[in-house]
């Protein structure tokens, strides 16, 4: 028997959807129909009484399944994410873990107790105060008045809403809603929390704050978690693993970066190129971003393409290259400038910029790679353009053994001496 602590088995949720279908039959039909039977024999009743319905329809069904065929464990202290487009079927599975809704067919086991966050004000009766739905929001979790009161003032604390504690929730703003919630969620000593991306609501701050004790939560004492987010960053950050949902199955699941890599480049079509020309400003056109290799190696050689089409005249007094990591912070600029010399280009002339990179100095992920410019006609800095997926170094590259999340941006080789009599015995 395996240490899961959650055991999905063939999991499915359908429901029923109901289509109206409906027919119309046009005022004027109806009335011209009317008026021909005036002239006719038998057609002596009245037009108003003989107008009938103007409308006929029929009612049918159709089933949906939210969720197919869906298996998977999760251990003890695992923190999962769980990713995939609206509609792929996350918060279905969300609530049938949290035991709000019923499965359709299937098995889902589960050891402990698990607090929900799936929605503001999950589990809040609007009409008690804050107080009352901390103690409210316990006793649902199965904790005892004594354990509630031993961790009610950490709560009020942690969710910053001592002046709001004897408000009605329903007068809370969506964002005190989601602190006060959370910090129940979190503070409880669940076995298993279970988080739909409701933080998104709250400001940064308080996001960081959330982050955090999601991360003591996990690590710290050593609850399990599942966690789901279009973030892809924070899902590194915080879950060793990933599960990628579409339309309702299990198509990918693994080590988190890994997954989370591979649907970001899905998800912005890494393979795809600018397609067609992208008209930039009145002058120019980009008619290519491209990569060489697709996916590059940390510390290996990469080539970049970028190609131009002047639409008219024009003079390029600025170009560069610009990357930016996925949580928006930028890594780097290349420049692409020619030492005191402009770039001029005529009406339908194209410039190509080839730049070779000997070593990738970046650790592994998805980067955006944008374009910057400045042309007699204006300027412009196009970000997320293309997508550039870096794999893990090559062998022997001397880096510190931790997680690529927490090693930076920047993969350095390097040497050091160490003087043996400044080292402790």
């Amino acid at each position: 028997m395996t240490d899961a602590i959650i055991s999905v088995e063939n999991l499915g949720k359908r429901y029923s959807i109901r289509h109206e279908r409906e027919r119309y039959t046009a005022l004027r039909d109806v009335v011209a129909e009317k008026a021909k039977n005036l002239f006719r024999r038998n057609g002596r009743k009245s037009l108003t009484s003989d107008l009938g319905p103007l409308m006929s329809g029929r009612t049918s069904k159709e089933d949906f399944w939210a969720l197919k065929n869906v298996s998977f464990e999760v251990r003890r202290g695992d923190v999962v994410g769980i990713i995939g487009r609206n509609g792929a079927g996350k918060s279905t599975l969300l609530k049938i873990l949290s035991r709000i809704t019923e499965p359709t067919e299937g098995k889902v086991h589960i050891k402990g107790r698990v607090a929900s966050l799936l929605e503001v004000g999950t589990g809040f009766h609007p009409e008690l105060t804050g107080r009352e739905n901390i103690f409210l929001n316990g006793a649902i979790l199965g904790m005892t008045r004594a354990e509630i009161k031993s961790k009610f003032d950490e709560i009020v604390a942690f969710a910053e809403t001592e002046k709001f504690l004897d408000t009605p929730v329903k007068r809370y703003s969506s964002g005190m809603y989601v602190r006060l919630a959370f910090a129940v969620a979190a503070h409880l000593e669940p076995e298993i929390l279970v988080i739909d991306e409701v933080l998104a609501v709250g400001d940064i701050a308080f996001q960081k704050k959330c982050l955090g004790k999601m991360e003591d939560v996990a690590r710290g004492e050593g609850k399990t978690v599942l966690f789901v987010s279009h973030n892809m960053a924070v899902l590194r950050m915080l879950c060793q693993r990933a599960i990628q949902l579409h339309e309702g199955r299990v198509v990918a699941a693994g080590p988190a970066a890994e997954i989370t890599n591979q649907y970001s480049v899905n998800q912005r079509g890494q393979g795809s190129g600018i397609g067609k020309a992208r008209r930039l400003d009145p002058s120019l056109d980009l008619l290519g971003l491209d990569f060489d290799p697709q996916a590059v190696a940390s510390g290996m050689p990469l080539n970049i393409r970028v190609s131009l089409r002047a639409r008219s005249d024009t003079a390029l007094h600025e170009a560069s290259i610009i990357i930016h990591a996925d949580t928006g912070q930028r890594v780097a600029i290349l420049d692409l400038r020619q030492p005191d010399e402009i770039c001029r280009m005529k009406q339908d002339e194209t410039v190509s910029y080839n730049i070779n990179i000997d070593e990738v100095p970046l650790m592994e992920g998805v980067y955006e790679v944008g374009f910057y410019f400045r042309s007699d006609h204006g300027r412009d800095e196009l970000f997320a353009l293309r997508d550039l997926l870096v794999v893990p170094g090559r062998s022997g590259c001397r880096v510190a053994p931790y997680p690529a999340q927490n090693r930076g941006f920047v993969e350095l080789d390097y040497r050091f001496e160490v003087d043996s009599s400044t080292v402790a015995k």
